[in-house]
């Protein structure tokens, strides 16, 4: 509606300027009424009415900004309208009256072409389903479906919403949730994300979520939260606000003394509007937000660059963000000389294959599947482990007073399971939380980009992060923290170390993300706790976009510098010009429309790819 408004305001300004040209040059209307010197034709008088009017309104906003506590620029505009008024020159005044609402009618369209990407995202949202009745097929709501229903997805369709494969195999694009590049085959019992688009071969899926918290809907979710908060962008041209305000008005009211004449004013004020100055911070940071969402980042606000972009401390928590939640097998550890680890590994990975423990699970998909064997007089004892019969053996897994209760504690600080064969201790399998494989090239960039300190968050025990850290190549490691003591942590920090970056994935990270000057969360999983804490949120399962997000906002934030001072320098050259009386006060409002495509197409220089030393890929 906004966007409409100012539209109608430019289409009103053009239509005044076509009925003054034909009531001026066709019609050769005479005064109607003068004002001293001042004359008033029917053209002036439309112009000057809408003049006043827009005057007006501008100097509602500026009163609004005032009392909220920002000093911006839009005062000169202002000042350049009445000005042109009190001199009688009505078709500088139309050019002003042009140049402020054409600025804004291209700040918008420049806005919509750098948020494209955001669009997209927004417009093939999931809205119809197959759904199943009998053996039926009935079109419904995707708001509709309901936890249990059956969805039919044929060939090329999306994925409605998050479900599980109940009959067919075929091959799903994942690369607008997940970035992988080559579709994933899904069978049988295999998870479905919302928004994956479906192969050659359609399949039936049982609805696991309903639609509002389904992956591809969290995602627009964070997209259009992403969307609701452009008016912070300006934040970053108000700076220059007042000095360049105080410039012009210098320039103006010398010209006007040494000349003796207010026209000379008033032809400064018209050079000195602030519309370039304005649409450069905002087409700029518009256009890095719209990067973020094409490398699957989603900012939420626009100072969210302005921080990433100056940040000097960044936290990580370690479970699922540094590592991937994944635990695999570190060491097999054989007491009896009677099993060799291949065999050990073998014995207990085949009693805990029907376990649905979190370390039973991991140990059998590390194990290959022709060493696990049948297993027979299976127990499961709560919270202690499991026993069955393997080969003949009778096979214990578990804590190690379970196994073999009489056995002396061992110093393991690893995860670890204890076995037990034929009621002899055999040995013990230790796990270890599997590292993502960008984790150390992550930590190494963002030091390269001017991180001076990287720590680690954990509640983990200290061994375990220590071991972690030490992989990742971080060396500031605060371990068994309770997330209230992550949130000191991160206040603790000293001022000349902020911005703070906190990244983490789980429920218990919320907290910190927002005790953090920036919170970024990995959100390939789903909406969490921590996507809707963060200011930026992570759709794929990678850290190294953490560098992305740095390098990107750094490339931003310079190219928004750079326009904006391009812009006070340009215009303030062109005042100091205006200031010698060679440019009439309607040359100079044309002059001031050149400004602003040159600034518009400066600003979308933002979407461009930052270089190399941005993005912290330079050799040592």
């Amino acid at each position: 509606m906004k966007n409409l408004k100012r539209q109608w305001k430019f289409i009103v300004v053009l239509i005044a300027g076509a009925v003054g040209l034909i009531s001026q040059f066709a019609l050769h209307s005479k005064s109607l009424f003068s004002i001293g010197n001042l004359q008033f034709p029917v053209h002036a008088i439309i112009i000057d009415i809408i003049g006043i009017l827009m005057a007006i309104s501008l100097l509602l906003e500026i009163f609004h900004d005032w009392k909220t506590g920002r000093y911006g620029v839009d005062i000169l505009a202002v000042i350049a309208v009445v000005s042109t008024i009190l001199i009688g020159d009505v078709w500088a005044e139309w050019m002003i009256l042009v140049m402020m609402t054409g600025g804004e009618t291209l700040e918008d369209y420049a806005t919509g072409q750098a948020n494209k990407e955001l669009r997209a995202l927004l417009d093939k949202t999931p809205r119809i389903a197959n759904k199943l009745v009998d053996g039926k097929i009935t079109e419904v709501k995707v708001d509709d479906l309901q936890v249990g229903d059956t969805v039919l997805i044929k060939p090329g369709q999306q994925v409605p919403v998050d479900g599980q494969i109940v009959k067919g195999t075929s091959s799903f694009d994942q690369s607008s949730l997940t970035g992988e590049s080559v579709p994933v085959t899904k069978n049988p019992g295999d998870e479905l994300m919302s928004g994956s688009v479906n192969g050659d071969v359609a399949v039936e899926m049982k609805v696991t979520k309903a639609a509002k918290d389904s992956e591809y809907q969290s995602i627009v979710a964070l997209v259009k939260s992403s969307q609701a908060q452009p008016a912070k962008f300006v934040k970053m041209a108000d700076r220059y606000a007042i000095p360049f305000t105080v410039i012009s008005l210098i320039i103006g009211g010398v010209a006007w003394a040494v000349s003796g004449d207010a026209t000379r004013f008033a032809e400064v004020m018209v050079v000195a509007s602030p519309c370039p100055l304005l649409i450069a911070a905002l087409v700029a940071l518009v256009s890095g937000m719209s990067s973020m969402s094409a490398h699957h980042i989603i900012v939420k606000s626009g100072p969210t660059l302005e921080k990433l972009a100056r940040a000097k401390t960044f936290a990580f928590d370690k479970t699922g963000t540094l590592t991937e939640n994944q635990l695999i097998v570190d060491q097999v550890v054989t007491d009896d000389k009677s099993f060799d680890q291949k065999e050990l590994q073998s014995l207990a990975a085949s009693v805990e294959q029907q376990s649905s423990h979190v370390i039973a699970s991991s140990l059998v998909k590390a194990t290959d599947k022709d060493l696990i064997h049948p297993v027979t007089n299976l127990k499961e004892t709560t919270a202690q482990g499991v026993e069955g019969d393997v080969d003949g053996k009778h096979v214990k897994v578990g804590k190690l007073s379970f196994v073999a209760p009489g056995h002396e504690k061992l110093n393991v600080t690893s995860t670890a399971v204890y076995v037990s064969v034929d009621g002899k201790f055999a040995g013990y399998i230790t796990l270890k939380d599997k590292m993502r494989p960008e984790s150390p090239k992550t930590i190494e960039r963002l030091r390269r980009q001017g991180a001076e300190d990287i720590m680690m968050l954990t509640g983990d025990h200290k061994q375990v992060a220590e071991k972690v850290a030490k992989e990742a190549g971080i060396t500031d490691v605060r371990s068994e923290l309770l997330p209230s003591q992550k949130i000191q942590a991160i206040k603790d920090v000293p001022k000349h170390l902020r911005p703070v970056v906190m990244t983490g994935d789980g429920v218990n990270d919320a907290p910190s993300l927002t005790a953090a000057d920036v919170g970024i969360a990995m959100g390939a999983k789903g909406a969490t706790a921590a996507s809707e804490s963060a200011d930026a949120v992570i759709m794929v399962n990678d850290i190294s976009k953490v560098n992305d997000a740095v390098a990107i906002s750094k490339h931003t934030m310079k190219v928004a510098n750079i326009d904006v001072l391009t812009a006070i320098g340009v215009v303030i050259i062109i005042e100091l010009i205006a200031f010698t009386g060679v440019i009439p006060a309607f040359w100079g409002a044309i002059l001031q429309e050149v400004v602003d495509m040159i600034t518009i197409s400066l600003g979308l220089l933002a979407k461009t790819k930052p270089s190399d030393k941005q993005f912290g890929l330079e050799e040592k």
